[in-house]
């Protein structure tokens, strides 16, 4: 039986490790041939490896990207239509932390490197990505990584939550956009799942924000990918513009993730969370 990605060309961001890995591997068991960028290069080779030891030898290749630069999205689209010949999904997932702290303790360069990699990475992926699936003629899915944390406050630092409510707005209005040319435009929203960027590994250090959420079980990378496989198949032909929350009811209860005040973690030091990239 065949998947419901089958025979779609997919190129997903933060492909190398996390959310990002698990939708490699469900996009390719979904029929799917997928492009796998990220800027850790160790991360992005061996999602590829594992994608083989999986048995879906060649349909899976692998591109270096900083999705905050231009020259590198383009390239990777390029990449994605060169070693697969069209394109049909781009999965914007690639993300980072951020700066947390204080609001006045907080660096413009900390800030400006949040937003750079986690909206105008969506933005330049949306830019040249569409533009792809518009040259083939045969429709397509845009789909970002949003958060819950861009939907209310408490489940984020402010630099990242904003980001992501960034991502939210911009996913509304591109889909108005880009609706007459059959191509679909949606969000998803993570609650808590575990995944390096969350935990950085030590996952015993969080396992009391698993039990804020209403259902009984640990968010995880699969959930976060089998929702991606629905939203960018066909099945979903009639749903764009949409943020999809995938958290296990917690928003759905109130959330103040973080707790309040000076219980908030992210507010007790100052810095950087450069998430799966390599860096420190």
């Amino acid at each position: 039986m065949a998947g419901r990605l089958q025979d779609k060309v997919a190129i997903i961001t933060g492909g190398g490790s996390g959310m990002g890995r698990d939708g490699v591997l469900r996009f390719l068991e979904e029929g799917a041939r997928v492009l796998v960028a990220d800027i850790n290069e160790t991360n992005g080779r061996e999602t590829v490896a594992l994608a083989k030891a999986q048995g879906h030898g060649d349909l899976a290749a692998f591109v270096r990207c900083d999705v905050a630069e231009e020259s590198d999205v383009a390239a990777m689209v390029a990449e994605a239509e060169r070693s697969f010949g069209a394109l049909d999904i781009a999965w914007l997932n690639a993300g980072i932390g951020g700066a947390f702290g204080p609001i006045a303790e907080t660096t413009v360069e900390g800030w400006d490197y949040t937003f750079a990699v986690l909206v105008r990475s969506v933005f330049l992926g949306m830019k040249h990505a569409s533009q792809a699936i518009r040259r083939h003629g045969r429709g397509g899915a845009l789909l970002s990584t949003a958060s819950i944390a861009g939907m209310v406050g408490g489940a984020g630092s402010h630099a990242y939550s904003a980001a992501k409510a960034a991502v939210i707005s911009l996913t509304e209005n591109v889909a108005a956009e880009l609706g007459p040319h059959r191509i679909r435009v949606n969000a998803i929203a993570p609650g808590v799942i575990s995944t390096p960027l969350l935990h950085r590994g030590k996952p015993e250090k969080y396992e009391a924000q698993f039990t804020r959420q209403p259902w009984p079980e640990r968010g995880d990378g699969k959930h976060i990918a089998a929702a991606a496989a629905f939203l960018c198949s066909d099945d979903a032909r009639f749903i764009t513009g949409e943020t999809v929350k995938v958290d296990g009811g917690l928003l759905a209860q109130g959330v103040a993730l973080w707790g309040t005040g000076s219980d908030n973690p992210l507010l007790r030091a100052t810095g950087v969370n450069h998430g799966s990239t390599g860096r420190r």
